[in-house]
C-alpha cells in the first residue's frame, strides 16, 4: 500500500512533534508500506534560530531533511512553503505519487489545503490529537456557516474526508456530551515505535527525578481556552509536599518558570529540551518516570485523550502518574500508569511508584507493548478503514 502522511515536523521543530509523524511513518514502513511525508499547512515555519515565525522555510527544510533521512527517508518527502512552492519532491512528481497512492492520512494540523492530487487519493483520514477542542470548534463553525465564508470552509474542509479518528477514546460516546454532528469520530491511540523506545540495561535510572514537558497556554484555540495552567495551578503545592518524601518533581516548561520554581518545581526551558529530538528521547528515558497534568479542556470533557508523550515514557519502563482525563475506562490503571484527579491522590500515585519501582516500571512497558505499540495500532486503523 502507497501512504501519504501529512504532519508538522517542519512547522514546529520540536521533539515531540517530531516523534508523532515518525512514528506513524515508521510503523506503516516496518509493517511493509511505501510512505511519503508531507507538508501543506499554508503557513509560516517556526524558527528556533531566529526565535520567532519566518517567511524563509529554510529551518524546515533542512530540519525535515535531516530527520527523515535518519531513517532512510530522505528521498521520500515533500514540503509545500506557505507560497505553494514544493520542496523535497517536486510538485509533478508528488502529483504522480498522489496518483497511485491508495491512503491519504493528515495528523492534526499537516494540511490544511485540499488540492486535486489528494482529493484523488481514496481514502482521507484525519486523526484529531486535539479532541473536544476540535470538535467545540466545528461545532461552532456549523453554526456560523450559513453567515460566515471562513466556517463554511471549515466545516467543508472536514467533510472531504472519508474517515475521522481522535485521540479521544470518550468523544461520541455517552461519556462525553461534546456535540459531534455527522461525523462518526473513531478512535484511536498514538503509535510508538517500541523497539526505539526501549528500558534502559541499567538498573536504576540516571536521574531520580519524576519529569514532564509542557506548555502552559497554547497558541491554537484560542477562543476555547481550556489550557494546562486552570489544572497546574489546583496541583501547585505538590512538589513542596513531595520534597519532604525525597520525591523530586521536574518540568521542562514553555511558562512561568520562575513563579513555579517559587512553590518547588524544578523547571527547564522547554525548547532547550524539545529543540532536538533525541535531546527530547533522552530526557524521557533517564527520568524515574512523568508526572503530568492535562489541558482543562481535556479534563472538563471527560474526553478520553491520552497524551502520546505518556506513551513514549510507558515504551521506555517509566511508569506514568497523569490526570485523569476518562481514560481510565479503556486503559489499565493501577500498576505502570496511574492516574489522579487530586493532589492526594497524585502524591499518594507517587509515593506507590518510588515504594515499588521494579513493579512498576515493568508494567509500563507492558501497557506499550499491548495497547500502543505500532504494528497494533496502526493495523487496527487499517483494519476500520478497509472495512
Amino acid at each position: 500500500m502507497r501512504i501519504v502522511v501529512a504532519g508538522i515536523i517542519g512547522r514546529y521543530p520540536w521533539g515531540g512533534v517530531t516523534w508523532c509523524s515518525l512514528m506513524y511513518l515508521l510503523g506503516f514502513q516496518k509493517m511493509g508500506h511505501e510512505v511519503y511525508y508531507l507538508e501543506d499547512t499554508c503557513e509560516c515555519n517556526y524558527d528556533p534560530e531566529q526565535e520567532s515565525i519566518s517567511e524563509d522555510p529554510s529551518h524546515a527544510l533542512r530540519y525535515t531533511h535531516e530527520i527523515l533521512s535518519a531513517f532512510g527517508l530522505g528521498e521520500h518527502w515533500c514540503h509545500v512553503d506557505h507560497t505553494g512552492r514544493h520542496h523535497g519532491i517536486s510538485e509533478e512528481k508528488f502529483r504522480r505519487i498522489c496518483a497511485d497512492a491508495d491512503l491519504f492520512i493528515v495528523l492534526s494540523g499537516g494540511c490544511w489545503v485540499w488540492r486535486e492530487h489528494y482529493l484523488g487519493i481514496p481514502r482521507r483520514v484525519f486523526i484529531d490529537s486535539d479532541p473536544a477542542f476540535t470538535q467545540i470548534a466545528l461545532d461552532r463553525a456549523r453554526a456560523g456557516a450559513a453567515t460566515n465564508p471562513s466556517q463554511k470552509w471549515y466545516v467543508e474542509f472536514f467533510g472531504n474526508y472519508t474517515h475521522h479518528f481522535t485521540f479521544g477514546a470518550n468523544i461520541g460516546t455517552p461519556q462525553c456530551d461534546i456535540p459531534t454532528g455527522d461525523i462518526n469520530w473513531i478512535h484511536t491511540w498514538q503509535p510508538v515505535s517500541t523497539n526505539l523506545w526501549r528500558p534502559s540495561c541499567t538498573p536504576l535510572p540516571s536521574r531520580s527525578v519524576y519529569t514532564t514537558l509542557m506548555t502552559w497556554k497554547i497558541g491554537s484555540f484560542e477562543d476555547i481556552g481550556g489550557n494546562k495552567d486552570i489544572e497546574f495551578l489546583k496541583i501547585l503545592n505538590l512538589a513542596d509536599k513531595c520534597s519532604s518524601d525525597h520525591i523530586q518533581l521536574e518540568i521542562a516548561v514553555n511558562g512561568p518558570r520562575e513563579f513555579l520554581s517559587k512553590h518547588g518545581w524544578r523547571c527547564l526551558d522547554a525548547m532547550a529540551i524539545s529543540g532536538d529530538p533525541w535531546r527530547y528521547h533522552q530526557y524521557i528515558t533517564s527520568s524515574s518516570g512523568e508526572f503530568s497534568v492535562a489541558k482543562h479542556t481535556y479534563v472538563a470533557t471527560n474526553s478520553g485523550w491520552f497524551s502520546d508523550r505518556t506513551i513514549c515514557y510507558l515504551a521506555s519502563g517509566k511508569p506514568a502518574v497523569v490526570q485523569e482525563t476518562g481514560f481510565g475506562h479503556h486503559l489499565p490503571v493501577g500498576e505502570g500508569l496511574l492516574s489522579w484527579t487530586t493532589v492526594e491522590e497524585a502524591h499518594h500515585a507517587l509515593m506507590e511508584i518510588s515504594t515499588h519501582p521494579h513493579k512498576h516500571q515493568n508494567a509500563a512497558r507492558e501497557i506499550a507493548m499491548e495497547y500502543f505499540r505500532d504494528e497494533i495500532v496502526l493495523r487496527r486503523m487499517l483494519d476500520q478503514i478497509q472495512a
